[in-house]
């Protein structure tokens, strides 16, 4: 696929005890042995063999080194690769590099390694995805996602579904091609509305996976909302365990939202702070207290912080109520010897920092419905897209069929719907896609 020869540093950028330097390509053992000088040519090296030598040019020893030698097609990018692990010194790295370059090698672009093991055939589109993923996972939950895309999880499922829709899309073109045969049987309408029913579920139950895999990737959505004072950026801060949000007795010193994100029982929440609501003319106060609302309604969980000593319930304020988790907390029992805590109501001291019952419940609740053991979830914005391309698709089908319209029109939409699902893994891509991908990628992975 490529004639060039590449190198980078695939380790993060910096100084550090240890540094690895990539090299792929079908000059690449040929090209670090002109640099390489160990106990034998790197020529001569099998795969899967490590080497320990020098780096030297021109009689200068640049470093000792441990190279790895991989060769194609049993290689993560497909090609033959050698892996130069060196002091992490930002000279000695620069200078590896400069050297490389000098013998014959390209520097890579962002993600390029990746990509050449996606051309190379070495893994489908949503796999080499996965690979970004894994490497920017916060939490365990995010590393499990993106583990099962990289094993295959959603491109095995996306296979199932195009090889149930070719199925159809035979059924349907066999009617075309030998109508005139009435000797021949054909599957009736009925049951190619079943398959349209089946198929329909399938892209709907990965379609609406999105919402759970959009929140372990960027964090399950928390807003603390109260009257002012009650302590919400205190419980914050208790929280974060450190001074993120200020502290004061006046009211209104909150005015906007402010977020942060914070890893629980291997899964990430993102909390918002948010400005305490209460009748008042200031009009920056009043921004605030909107965007508080707002905040609110795109949350997942509400934690419904109530003074104790100053009981005030907001929760009339915000819209679609019903539709989330309410915690609702009472604040500064410190202050009152003679609360009751029970299941549903919750006392807390955020000031003494006593808020395990807070983040046990999150965890508990966040386990539950971010449980994604027995099912593929979606997590990527652009498999999103593309499914909801494919289930527009499969309706338009069940709808011609309801219609009796002619199967030509039929087999359109069942194309789009293979398309689209196509779209996903690659099987059917741009090169504009593909560089727009493969640019979020660090340089050297």
């Amino acid at each position: 696929m490529y004639n060039n020869t590449v190198c980078a540093i695939s380790t993060p950028y910096g100084s550090g005890g240890i540094a690895v330097i990539r090299v792929s390509g079908e000059r690449s053992i040929m090209i670090v042995d002109q640099l390489f000088h160990g106990r034998k040519p790197l020529t001569e090296a099998k795969a899967y063999t490590v080497h320990y030598g020098e780096i030297t040019r021109d009689n200068e020893v640049l470093d000792q080194v441990l190279v790895s030698v991989f060769r194609a097609p049993h290689s993560f990018t497909g090609e033959d690769i050698v892996e130069i692990a060196c002091l992490g010194s930002l000279y000695i790295q620069q200078t590896l590099l400069q050297w490389l370059v000098d013998a014959g090698c390209q520097l890579a672009k962002a993600g390029e390694f990746t990509q050449r093991a996606f051309l190379n055939g070495k893994m489908d589109l949503t796999e080499a995805e996965a690979v970004a993923d894994l490497i920017a996972a916060q939490s365990k939950a995010e590393k499990d996602l993106a583990l099962t895309q990289l094993r295959g999880g959603i491109s095995q499922e996306l296979a199932k579904l195009r090889e149930r829709l070719l199925t159809f899309t035979s059924l349907v073109e066999l009617e075309l091609d030998f109508a005139d045969h009435e000797e021949l049987e054909f599957a009736d309408r009925s049951q190619l509305e079943e398959l349209a029913d089946e198929i329909d579920q399938k892209i709907s139950n990965l379609t609406n996976s999105f919402k759970t895999g959009n929140a372990i990737k960027n964090g399950l959505p928390v807003a603390i909302i109260g009257a002012p004072n009650v302590g919400k950026s205190t419980l914050l801060n208790a929280l974060l365990g450190e001074e993120r949000a200020i502290v004061s007795d006046i009211q209104g010193t909150t005015r906007d939202t402010i977020e942060d994100t914070l890893v629980l029982g291997g899964m990430l929440f993102r909390f918002i702070d948010t400005a305490g609501m209460r009748q008042t003319e200031d009009t920056i106060e009043n921004m605030g207290i909107e965007r508080s609302r707002q905040a609110a309604q795109r949350a997942t969980i509400i934690i419904h912080l109530i003074d104790a000593t100053h009981p005030v319930d907001i929760l009339g304020e915000i819209d679609n109520i019903d539709e989330k988790l309410v915690l609702t907390v009472y604040n500064k029992v410190d202050l009152m010897p003679s609360f009751s805590q029970t299941d549903d109501v919750i006392g807390i001291s955020a000031k003494l920092g006593n808020i395990e019952v807070i983040t046990n419940q999150l965890v508990a609740y966040a386990s539950e419905q971010l449980n994604t053991h027995n099912a593929i979830t979606i997590s990527n914005t652009r498999h999103y897209e593309s499914l909801s391309k494919a289930l527009d698709a499969i309706h338009r089908v069940k709808d011609g069929l309801q219609m009796q319209i002619s199967g030509e029109f039929l087999s359109m939409d069942l194309q789009d719907c293979l398309t689209a699902l196509g779209e996903i893994t690659g099987h059917i891509t741009s090169q504009e896609v593909l560089n727009n991908i493969f640019s979020k990628f660090c340089i050297g992975k």
